[in-house]
Formats: structure tokens, C-alpha cells, sequence
């Protein structure tokens, strides 16, 4: 009973003696350090605004070098095919261009084929148009560790419908930043 009594004291005192100890107060003028904070700031700020600035536009270039690379990011191929056309190499010229001057990012190379063929022959497939196209931006420069390849075969169509046009969308490898 007496344990009862003290155990059930005990669980009252001690979150009570644990808030206390966490309290802290402060035995300096607030007035004053608040005003040498707000005179510190400003110096910094007004050091630091071109500063920034610059990094502003250097990150938002790159940004914006992301972005135009995005927009063209997809190397479609002939029919049972995964040699690059001609037509891609300005193209794949931009994104080793880009790669090449930004180290560490790294970019996906996704292998695509149409639902012709057996699931096995279309992961080769994707895989050998993805390998292509790595192959083809390291010949321009990039590094081998920037770049990896994945093949979905058929699995990721980006047109559902069963007609020439639709294979020939689906026939891919996409670069993904």
C-alpha cells in the first residue's frame, strides 16, 4: 500500500521536475540582443543578396536547361530495330552536351517495344535500344557512370491502341533525368 502511495507520487512529480528542468530563462537584456541580431542580419543580407543572386540564376538555368532537355527526351525506332537514326543525333548532341557539363547528374535510359513478339525477344529488345542509346551519348562523352539503362519490353506502352502508329509510339527509349 505505502509502495502504491509513493509509485503514484513519483509519476506526478516526476513530468512536473522534467518540465522545470527543461525551462531555461534568459538573464540578458532581450531589447539589446534582439537589436545587434537585427544589425547582423542586415550586414549579411545586404553581403549576400548578389551572392545569391547569382546562384539564383545559375541554379535556375540549370533548371531550365532540365526542362528543354524534358521536353525532348524520347528516340522512337525503325520495327524490330535498335540502331539510332540520324534524325536523333542533335538530339542526343543536347543531353551529352548537357551531361558532360553537369558531372553529377545522371540519367535512366528506358528500352521500350511494341507488344509484337514474346515478352522474352521485347525485354532484349528494349534493353538493346537502351544500350544503344548509352552507347551513343558515351561515344559523345558522358561518363559511364551517368548513365544506366532499364528494359520494360512491352510493359509501359505509351499508346494502348493496336494500330501501326500506336507500335511505332511504343517503339522507345527514354532518357529520365
Amino acid at each position: 500500500m505505502q509502495l502504491n502511495k509513493t509509485l503514484k507520487a513519483l509519476m506526478v512529480a516526476l513530468p512536473v521536475m522534467t518540465l522545470a528542468a527543461c525551462s531555461s530563462s534568459s538573464s540578458v537584456d532581450e531589447g539589446a540582443a534582439n537589436e545587434s541580431n537585427r544589425a547582423a542580419t542586415t550586414e549579411s543580407n545586404t553581403v549576400d543578396v548578389n551572392t545569391m543572386s547569382r546562384e539564383k540564376s545559375a541554379e535556375e538555368k540549370l533548371r531550365e536547361k532540365y526542362e528543354a532537355l524534358r521536353q525532348e527526351q524520347i528516340v522512337y525506332f525503325d520495327f524490330d530495330k535498335s540502331t539510332i537514326q540520324s534524325k536523333y543525333a542533335e538530339l542526343l548532341q543536347a543531353h551529352a552536351d548537357f551531361l558532360v557539363k553537369n558531372p553529377s547528374v545522371k540519367v535512366l535510359v528506358e528500352g521500350h517495344a511494341d507488344e509484337r513478339g514474346t515478352p522474352e525477344y521485347n525485354i532484349a529488345l528494349g534493353e538493346s535500344r537502351g544500350k544503344s542509346v548509352a552507347k551513343y551519348l558515351q561515344s559523345l562523352g558522358v561518363s559511364d557512370s551517368q548513365i544506366s539503362v532499364v528494359s520494360y519490353g512491352e510493359e509501359k506502352p505509351m499508346v494502348k491502341s493496336r494500330t501501326e502508329e500506336a507500335f511505332a509510339k511504343n517503339r522507345r527509349a527514354v532518357l529520365v533525368y
